[in-house]
Formats: C-alpha cells, structure tokens, sequence
C-alpha cells in the first residue's frame, strides 16, 4: 500500500545545535534562549513506499512503508498517544499527528499554530490528556483541544531545552531537561528542580517502575529516585560496554560545560565513545532496566548487574539513540547503523540484509497492534506483520 505524507511546516534556524550534529556535523548549544526563522519552507516529500518491503525478518514482519517527511528533516520524537489513535511525530522542523487507522496526517504544528519551537526533542502526555513537547531552545510546549500553553524558565522550568517526559503513577509530572529534572505539580503548576542529586545534569530519559521508582538517563551515567533516595550507576559500575574498537573518547562530559555542548557522536569524521551517555531507557517486566548508550552498546541491568551488548553481539550499531519493548517482550533498538531486535537471549540486526546500514535511528515507538514505528533522517518506517492490513 502506498501512502504519501504531506507536511507543510516551517523550517527553523538554529543558531546552537543541529540534528546533523548527530550525523559527524558540529553544533554546541547556544548561550543564550534566542532563536529565530528564517521564513516560511515548504516540504512536499516524494510517495512514501519502502523499496525493502519484503526483506525478511523475524517471525514473518516485513517493512511495510517508508513514509518520507523532507530530506533534511530528522524525526527525533515518536509516540503513540493514550487512546490509541494517533501517532505524533516530533521532527527538526514541527510536529506531525498521524491517524493510524488510515495513515493519514491530521494536523501539523508549526510556532503558527502555537509550538514554542519547531525543533522538537521529546513528547510526552500525562494524565489528563495534555500532550507536552519538549523542545530545542523553545521549553515546553503543552497541547489539548486545540489550546496551547508554553513553560519557560520563568514559569519555574530547569531550562530552554527540554529532552524527555514521565508521569508518576501518584500524579507527579516529570520534566528532563539540560540542566535537571523538574517535578511539576500538574494542578498548581509548581515545579521544583532537581540538579544536584543527580549523577548528571543532562536529562535524556525517564522511566518509572511498577515500585514507583522513578530511573533518569543522563549524559553522565544513570540516577534512581526511589521516595527520597537517590542512588546512581555509571561505567565503573557495570554500565556500558567495553571500547573494543579502541574508539576516542567523548569530551562531551555535561556538568560543568554549559558554555560549549556538542551533540555530535564524531570527532573529526571518527566515532567516538561515552558509555555513561544514556540516550533511551526501556522498562522490561520484573523491573529489569535496559538503556541505550553513546558507543557503549545497550546495557541491561536486572537490579544486580549489568550485562552489556555491543556490536560483537550482533546489535547492528554501539551508539543506541532509541529503545521500546514490544508486546512479545521484544526489545528494540535504534542504532547509528539501523535497528536491531533482541529476542531468544540475543540479537539480530533488522532486517537481516540490513537496508538501514550506516542510517541512525532517533525514536522508535509500537502502536497497540504491535507494529514498530521508527524515525531517521527524512523518513519514518512501518514494520510488522505482512497481512496485518488485510486483517
């Protein structure tokens, strides 16, 4: 089946960091909250079918489409909202709402239609239904019923650049930013920051435990809340990978480098390698945390130690940007070398010819029917099951 996603959005310019920093490209982040425009662009994408569709992978899921959302557009944020219906999609240049019925674009969100930044890192929805966007150098941008309201610093927000979301279970809402976590009271609007107690300031993910625990992905290692103590896993602890391709390290350190922040993985053309940056955490049954990390592979951490996976273990890629665990206890990953899937206690490099070779996969999601939904540069891909359209 073909489909063809049209967006009409309008393309910032960001004078701090890029997406394409994350491709080999430099950018740092900006000293101050500025940012501007440089006018309307219109992106019209070519039909969006996959010319992998019937690559194999496993237990009979093909690639189903390829939907293309602008050649320089990076798709950095994907996630399914509470009722089921709609996919939203966070990209560099505003957000798409998907119908996952029909595969159709509902809405598109521009600074137009009330979007603090087109440039969006992160979305989250709490328990009321308000849609929350995190966003580069725009804050939080909050979305219901066609109604916008945007948190700035001013309104009590950590920072300008916020990277992830969680709700606690008692009603707590959870903002992760560059410089702390914040706790908001949803019906005050109160919000209390958190920057010391945690191993790091950089605030990349977030997952929260059947215990209420509450985990944080950081650039510097991983932090648990649990009621009032804090505890936190780094590299020395079990978490990361070995550099077995002798890789250089990362300068990037986070705390104390607010003035000069590169999200680039390379270093003059060369990977590099941090396995303390946590980019993604996932939440597997019995409490058993895997997270992502910057050349360090996917950890996984059982709640007494870390087994970690790298490339020799057949995980496609060391950089793990993305993770989600799918309703077969799957785990999926998105990778600086295409996707990959751990099932039967290891991995396998999706598809298996690797069509996604070299590409980086930002976000990755499941909808309710069980497909994968997962975001790179220009494009999204549809995967599961190859007669699923026809059930």
């Amino acid at each position: 089946m073909k489909y063809l996603f049209i967006l009409i959005l309008i393309s910032g310019f960001f004078t701090g960091c890029s997406p394409s920093s994350e491709d080999g490209g430099k950018g740092g982040k900006p000293t101050n909250s500025a940012v501007t425009t440089s006018g309307p662009k219109t992106t019209a994408p070519a039909p969006g079918t996959s010319s992998v569709a019937a690559a194999k992978v496993p237990e009979g899921e093909v690639i189903l489409d390829s939907f293309e959302v602008g050649t320089d557009v990076y798709v950095r944020a994907l996630m399914v909202d509470k009722g089921g219906n709609a996919l939203w999609v966070g990209t560099s240049v505003g957000v798409l709402e998907i119908g996952l019925n029909k595969h159709e674009v509902r809405n598109t969100f521009t600074r137009a239609q009330g979007l603090a930044n087109e440039y969006v890192f992160a979305i989250g929805q709490d328990q009321e239904g308000y849609l929350w966007f995190g966003t580069n150098a725009g804050g939080a941008s909050r979305y219901k019923d066609g109604k916008w309201k945007t948190y700035f610093p001013m309104h009590g927000l950590a920072d300008y650049w916020v990277y992830s979301f969680a709700q606690h279970p008692k009603g707590d809402f959870w903002i992760g930013t560059w410089a702390g976590v914040n706790r908001m009271d949803l019906k005050s609007g109160h919000m209390e920051t958190f920057v010391n107690e945690l191993v790091n300031e950089w605030v990349y993910a977030m997952v929260i435990d059947s215990k209420n625990r509450i985990w944080f992905g950081t650039e510097g290692g991983i932090s648990r809340l649990d009621g009032t103590v804090w505890q936190s896993w780094t590299h020395k602890d079990g978490l990361g990978g070995e550099n077995m391709s002798n890789l250089q390290p990362s300068t990037n350190t986070g705390l104390g480098t607010r003035r000069r922040h590169d999200l680039g993985i390379f270093n003059a053309g060369e990977p590099t390698y941090n396995p303390n940056y946590v980019f993604s955490l996932a939440l597997e049954q019995a409490d058993v945390i895997w997270a992502g990390t910057w050349g360090g592979g996917v950890s996984r951490f059982d709640g007494k130690k870390w087994t970690n996976y790298l490339k020799k273990d057949g995980l496609p890629g060391n950089v793990v940007y993305s993770l989600v665990i799918d309703q077969k206890g799957r785990i999926w990953a998105g990778t600086d070398n295409g996707i990959g899937v751990f099932e039967g206690g290891g991995w396998k490099v999706f598809p298996e010819e690797n069509v996604f070779m070299n590409q980086h996969f930002y976000s990755i999601t499941v909808t309710p029917k069980g497909e994968i939904w997962a975001g790179t540069r220009g494009k999204v891909i549809r995967i599961g099951r190859a007669n699923a359209d026809k059930e």
